[in-house]
């Protein structure tokens, strides 16, 4: 299997991969434009690990304090 890197790929062999993603699983009617969503990899300003990344930083959020009173229990000694 070839590199995915930027060093090792040319921008339109990026963008072929990309479409290449589309079409292997499924997501061309899944309202997700992949093209768009690894704009910046297609660019070769980030790797396709760092675009992730940042997508599912966004889903991350802080875990509520046992003294705050938002947490549900779960999982806290009694």
């Amino acid at each position: 299997m070839k590199s995915t890197l930027i060093k090792d790929t040319t921008k339109s062999e990026r963008i072929q991969l990309v479409k290449q993603w589309e079409e292997d699983e499924g997501c061309d009617n899944c309202g997700m434009d992949l093209l768009t969503y690894f704009k910046d990899y297609i660019d070769g300003i980030k790797e396709i690990s760092e675009v992730n990344a940042e997508f599912n930083a966004r889903y991350i959020s802080e875990i509520p304090d046992e003294d705050s009173g938002m947490s549900c229990g779960m999982g806290m000694r009694r």
